[in-house]
């Protein structure tokens, strides 16, 4: 069974028809730059051309850089701030004019690793947390996902972590690998304080390096992995 996958990012707007026996893609993702402003209508816009790009019409899951309920969006870290209290469910399916199931970035690629990634097998808690313009993350217990947890968000130092140790703050304060997994870790020993995970799986492009900073990363009780299906786990979730 195959239903197309869309991941609406801070930077890029991502798709692909997606296996969903496999977990895995079936053809090669399209993508697109996020527009700024990034509103709905923008937004939308955008997602209407990486569907288009398959011709695709049947179901879609999409993903959202923020907190989703019922399909609709409470927050917006990364996107216009027009986004919130919209029922963007609604929005997408009326203009695709295709059933639209949409839900948190993050979830998504919790999802897609637990069931199909470096999280299957796996019980007790298990955190993935995507790295990238922000931090996303998704919590399970047992298998099952604690929904729009956003763990980003939590106060590191007096700032929001993600603004410490997201990717994009490696790349804008110019860190070097080992300066970036120190604040890396200082987030991972928060979080780990907080709920005691069994394992935390890093993902988001930066996963695909995972050799030049996992190893760097120490005093954290849990074990520490990169995402298997790495930038293709918001898609495929």
């Amino acid at each position: 069974m195959k239903v197309f996958g869309v991941d609406i990012g801070g930077s890029g707007i991502k798709g692909a028809p997606v296996d969903l026996v496999r977990g895995e893609l079936a053809d090669d993702r399209y993508k697109v730059l996020t527009p700024h402003p990034a509103t709905p209508e923008a937004v939308i816009d955008g997602v209407e051309e990486v569907v288009g790009h398959f011709g695709w019409s049947g179901p879609i899951g999409a993903t959202f850089p923020g907190v989703v309920v019922d399909g609709w969006t409470r927050s917006a870290a990364n996107v216009d701030k027009s986004w919130i209290g919209l029922d963007a469910a609604t929005a997408l399916r009326e203009r695709l004019g295709v059933p639209v199931t949409l839900l948190n970035d993050a979830d998504a690629a919790g999802l897609a690793e637990v069931h199909f990634g470096a999280g299957r097998g796996h019980y007790g808690t298990v955190i993935v947390l995507t790295l990238g313009t922000g931090i996303g993350s998704a919590v399970f217990t047992d298998g099952k996902l604690v929904a729009n947890t956003e763990l980003g968000h939590l106060e590191l130092d007096g700032r929001d972590a993600e603004t410490h140790a997201s990717t994009r703050a490696k790349d804008e304060e110019g860190l070097s690998w080992h300066h970036w997994a120190h604040r890396l870790q200082k987030y991972l020993e928060h979080v780990e304080m907080l709920f005691s995970p069994e394992l935390f799986v890093l993902g988001g492009g930066v996963s695909r390096k995972a050799e030049k900073f996992v190893p760097l990363i120490k005093g954290v009780r849990a074990e520490i992995v990169p995402a298997q299906l790495q930038n293709s786990a918001g898609i495929v979730g």
